[in-house]
């Protein structure tokens, strides 16, 4: 355990420069005492730590020492490989800079662990869009990417559900879920803060403007997606309906509706009833949207409320029935 935290510390310190010994602290889950113990154990075994003093200061390596990548487990050797996926990575257009650092990274290795990245390599493939789902392509991505990345200014026409709008946005970063790019980038020049996420193929035009913006040291990409994932999904699905589940029907929720509306079915379930049913809620776009969805579990599920929903999955049930004889 000790020696993890000794090469964690070695190579955050060789990655990241000047780092503050509770920040490390942090990072390994241990006192700062215990970082104190261990900084004085690499600088014995002959690591030129560095200590400075005051409010800015912290640890960090003498200027040029790198250290060779020995310290790999077998697990860490065999995730090496899934790392840097081919098709994101050449997308952002960064597929020759990928497959080069990993040659470099594989070439510091011993010879064992070079053996176990090829060996799992050809086991292991990544298809990130969903199924009957085409990948998003967009021929603006690598320019967004790089606007991304110099922290550049951008200007978009953008294609959403209520019209095409043009804006001036600071792009904060990009995030791929399941095949599809989002932008998330604030509003240039808003008084208040106002970060909004775009799906990068509904960017008609892109400018990358010449001006530099200066980022917000507290701003938190993955945080921010886990937010506004979460209430996206919220608002996507406003009405609450309150329906009479089978013990069959409720295994399929989360298959057929995704985990949202599975968690709010499972947070909100009832004790079975003496027919085995149990009453939850479930979310639902619109009552439309829901007599479609909620027909396809059958006589799995009976909708008790709202009235409207209940009695157009009536007719509707009613109207196929009719239709077949």
């Amino acid at each position: 355990m000790r020696a993890s935290r000794l090469l964690t510390i070695l190579l955050t310190l060789q990655n990241r420069g000047l780092v503050t010994a509770t920040e490390l602290a942090e990072q390994l889950e241990v006192s700062v005492r215990t970082v104190y113990r261990d900084v004085e154990a690499l600088a014995a075994a002959g690591v030129p730590v560095l200590a400075e003093r005051g409010p800015a200061g912290g640890y960090r390596l003498l200027e040029g020492f790198r250290t060779r990548i020995n310290g790999l487990t077998n697990d860490e050797a065999d995730a090496l490989s899934l790392a840097g996926l081919p098709g994101p990575a050449a997308e952002l257009g960064l597929g020759a800079v990928v497959a080069s650092a990993q040659l470099k990274v594989r070439a510091g290795l011993p010879a064992e662990l070079r053996e176990r990245i090829e060996r799992a390599r050809p086991r292991f493939h990544l298809d990130a869009p969903g199924w009957y789902r085409e990948a998003d392509r967009s021929p603006e991505l690598s320019r967004i990417a790089g606007a991304v990345w110099t922290d550049r200014r951008i200007r978009v026409h953008y294609r959403r559900w209520a019209g095409e709008v043009t804006r001036e946005v600071e792009p904060y970063g990009l995030v791929l879920k399941a095949g599809q790019w989002y932008l998330v980038a604030r509003i240039a020049g808003a008084g208040e803060r106002r970060d909004r996420t775009y799906r990068v193929v509904r960017i008609e035009e892109l400018h990358v403007l010449d001006e530099v913006f200066e980022r917000d040291p507290d701003f938190d990409l993955a945080a921010y997606w886990e937010d506004w994932s979460r209430e996206f999904a919220e608002q996507l699905r406003p009405i609450d309906t309150e329906v009479l589940l089978t013990e069959d029907a409720r295994r399929l929720v989360r298959p057929m509706f995704g985990a949202h509306v599975a968690d709010v079915v499972e947070a909100s379930a009832g004790e079975p009833r003496p027919d085995g049913r149990v009453r939850a809620r479930l979310p639902i776009e619109t009552v439309e949207v829901g007599v479609a969805e909620l027909l396809r579990l059958g006589p799995g599920v009976e909708v008790l409320g709202p009235p409207e929903l209940r009695a157009a999955i009536a007719a509707t049930a009613r109207a196929t029935a009719a239709r077949y004889g």
